[in-house]
């Protein structure tokens, strides 16, 4: 089992910046791409930015391409989203997810996660809010 801690959820104004951090433990050596989903009231879920843990190799949503960067310290078996820029658009709850990926596919399995969301048997954080006012 993996579990994951988000961190990092607030307030900000339109053009402001957050860094959310989740924190993965357990039997994380299975879990070779991590990835962050968001959800707005009323709105599906949807994949905002993965990465393959051991290479580095990530994807961005378009939606967020060119203001957020998605990257991991797997000395701390942590995965970060550096958001700048914010829009009011970009309020929801942020999720992290951590998933089996065939890292030889490099960004190609990062964009798997983003596109193609969270198997059966990956993990879920419990969440953090993200609010951005204009």
């Amino acid at each position: 089992q993996v579990h994951l801690v988000e961190s990092g959820g607030g307030s900000v104004q339109a053009g402001g910046s957050l860094r959310l951090s989740c924190e993965a433990s357990g039997a994380t050596s299975s879990s070779e791409c991590m990835g962050w989903f968001r959800q707005a009231p009323g709105k599906e879920r949807e994949g905002v930015a993965a990465i393959v843990v051991r290479s580095g190799y990530a994807h961005h949503a378009d939606s967020v391409k060119g203001r957020f960067t998605i990257s991991r310290d797997n000395a701390k078996n942590t995965i970060y989203l550096q958001m700048n820029n914010l829009k009011p658009e970009d309020s929801a709850m942020y999720y992290c997810a951590a998933d089996t990926c065939d890292p030889a596919l490099a960004s190609i399995a990062a964009m798997g996660l983003v596109l193609g969301g969270v198997s059966a048997s990956g993990h879920w954080g419990q969440g953090t809010q993200v609010t951005v006012s204009s």
